[in-house]
């Protein structure tokens, strides 16, 4: 595990040191601290991954093209934008039910057709299942990563510079270590939890009180970041955590429930509105 985090005037230590110094057997309350000019309430900050922290490399605009090609479809990146607004809430429906790992083979081969049919609807071309889940083995033959988002790397140095304790809590089927350490940011966070580790997904509060577990902090005292409505913002609302919708692709502009930025250099003033909030 990294480094959780320090005040001024104090010295850094890991959880490990605090555990063996203090003779506890679980993760303490870790100390108060805030980045330059925030006065926050919130003591931790939490994330999802996809479309979070990380984005397609190429763009996933830039696979769809090159997937739609042999059919001879043509789109462009607005178009695809909508079509993932449309599958990736899809992809939430299922998730909220049951994670995409607890499906046979031929259940997820189905899952995936009507996804790629809604990323071809929302670019414009209105499919069967048959054609969209051969447009989707295409998807599958492309070339691409992952990548962290530019604002990723300077956000969570910050946070975990102000003494903020940062997670990530993702839906992913791998060991959250794992995930962090193959995407790179395993020394920039405190600690990934993913549906592997806790036996759930999001927007099941199982998932949101592990993390709250593992930082040390109240509910109120913690903030869930994700692109999607139901499973980051309406799941971290459900356990009782302060959401903010990172909407990257402009797909929810008129969103209101909670408060919505496009980029991580936005978020220290959104910690700070929760200060003002609570300050009254």
């Amino acid at each position: 595990m990294g480094r959780i985090g320090s005040c001024a005037g104090s010295r850094v230590v890991t959880a490990t040191q605090i555990r063996a110094e203090s003779g506890e057997t679980h993760v303490p309350r870790f100390c108060r601290c805030t980045i330059p000019g925030v006065a926050s309430s919130i003591r931790a900050v939490f994330f999802d991954l996809y479309d979070t922290l990380i984005g397609f490399d190429p763009p996933r605009e830039v696979v769809q093209k090159r997937a739609f090609e042999p059919f001879g479809f043509e789109a462009d990146k607005s178009g695809i934008d909508t079509g993932y607004a449309l599958a990736d809430a899809l992809m939430a429906e299922q998730t909220a039910q049951a994670p995409l790992s607890a499906l046979s083979s031929a259940a997820q081969l189905a899952f995936f057709a009507r996804y790629e049919q809604l990323v071809l609807r929302g670019a414009g071309h209105e499919v069967d299942l048959e054609t969209a889940g051969l447009v989707w083995q295409s998807v599958r033959r492309q070339e691409y990563g992952f990548m962290l988002y530019p604002d990723v790397a300077p956000a969570l140095d910050a946070l975990r510079s102000g003494g903020y304790v940062v997670g990530v809590v993702t839906n992913m089927s791998r060991p959250g270590a794992d995930v962090a350490e193959s995407m790179g940011f395993h020394d920039r966070v405190d600690f990934t939890l993913s549906s592997m580790d806790v036996g759930a997904s999001k927007p099941d509060p199982k998932m949101f009180h592990a993390a709250l577990s593992r930082a040390g902090v109240a509910a109120k005292e913690a903030v869930h970041v994700g692109d999607q409505i139901e499973t980051d913002v309406e799941g971290a609302m459900g356990a009782g955590l302060n959401p903010v919708l990172i909407d990257r692709h402009v797909s929810a502009p008129e969103y209101d429930a909670c408060p919505r930025i496009t980029s991580l250099a936005e978020l220290p003033s959104v910690l700070n509105s929760f200060g003002e909030s609570v300050r009254g």
